[in-house]
């Protein structure tokens, strides 16, 4: 525990499973074989499933709709109630925060650390329910991500040792100058398709063989910044510059502007809007993971023209 007024260190770089939940998917960790109960089945009923099932909650489902959730703290409520014979129905939680299957794990976890519940269930585009995501099986699911990233970097050791093929393709070609570019634009204040220009420029590089672990870092200061221009900007633009020697990313608002750009560096601070908030975001930790991420970073801002960030990788980092 950190002594008080003491300030904790963190690590100048971001780790390998803190990468990792900006590229795997909600789909890729959640649990698909699911215990369900029904509304008009007894709190009595779902005691003898949560003990034989071992578990501590349930979607409850009517006509294949997820129509609320019950939990062990119902049953004990319902317990103390004396209404062990009621329907579920009559002590579920109706309203039901959910997940999307194809929602980026980044976002699962924000709701976890916001909201605290212990399970979320995970809907399809249809709002079929196809899954239930605990801690659990996002933890089962980084270890199983982490063990094929282990046994690919194993196979590919000599590879690795070699320039990375960007580098190479850029040598191998003849020409004064040459480079891509890439545009995307971000609408502001909502956070609707947030990620969405992240996820479309690291498929971008992919495709120009940049080498995964740099389309990491890449990815995940750039949805930072794509989450930054949705939650505190009118909207903005992102811009990906692949050259020789690396790449550079920008992101570009028109306004309101940073007040105090020193602050906004520092862990934990955040200015975000209270619809932001709800939704799991603002932790105050988008600039700090994006300097984590760049191998340079330069933030200008002003209030309230707007901001301007930059961050280059670098091939060889």
């Amino acid at each position: 525990m950190a002594q008080p007024g003491k300030e904790q260190a963190t690590p100048d770089r971001v780790t390998k499973t803190q990468e990792m939940v900006y590229e795997i998917t909600v789909g890729e960790v959640m649990a698909t074989k699911m215990v369900t109960v029904g509304p008009e089945q007894t709190m009595s009923e779902l005691r003898v499933l949560l003990r034989d099932n071992r578990i501590s909650g349930t979607p409850v489902v009517e006509n294949g709709k997820l129509v609320g959730m019950v939990s062990i703290e119902d049953l004990i409520n319902a317990l103390y109630d004396n209404a062990i014979n009621a329907p579920i129905r009559e002590r579920m939680k109706t309203k039901v925060e959910c997940l999307y299957i194809d929602e980026l794990l980044v976002h699962c976890i924000a709701k976890f650390s916001k909201l605290g519940f212990r399970r979320y269930p995970v809907l399809d585009r249809n709002n079929e329910l196809v899954g239930i995501i605990t801690k659990g099986s996002i933890v089962e699911g980084l270890l199983k991500k982490l063990e094929v990233e282990y046994e690919q970097a194993e196979t590919n050791a000599a590879l690795a040792r070699h320039r990375p093929e960007m580098r190479k393709f850029f040598e191998d070609v003849s020409a004064d100058e040459i480079s891509f570019t890439f545009k995307y634009n971000v609408v502001g204040q909502t956070l609707k398709d947030a990620g969405k220009a992240a996820s479309e420029l690291k498929n971008a590089l992919k495709k120009l063989g940049v080498c995964p672990p740099l389309l990491r870092k890449i990815g995940v200061a750039t949805y930072e910044a794509e989450i930054n221009l949705a939650s505190y900007t009118k909207g903005g633009e992102i811009r990906a510059q692949v050259e020789k020697w690396g790449i550079t990313v920008e992101a570009i608002d028109s306004g309101p502007g940073i007040p105090d750009v020193e602050r906004a560096m520092q862990p934990g601070y955040s200015t975000a809007p209270d619809w932001v908030r709800e939704l799991g975001f603002g932790a105050g930790m988008g600039l700090v993971n994006i300097k984590k991420c760049s191998d340079e970073m330069d933030l200008k801002s002003s209030v309230p023209d707007g901001t301007h960030l930059t961050m280059q990788f670098y091939y060889t980092s």
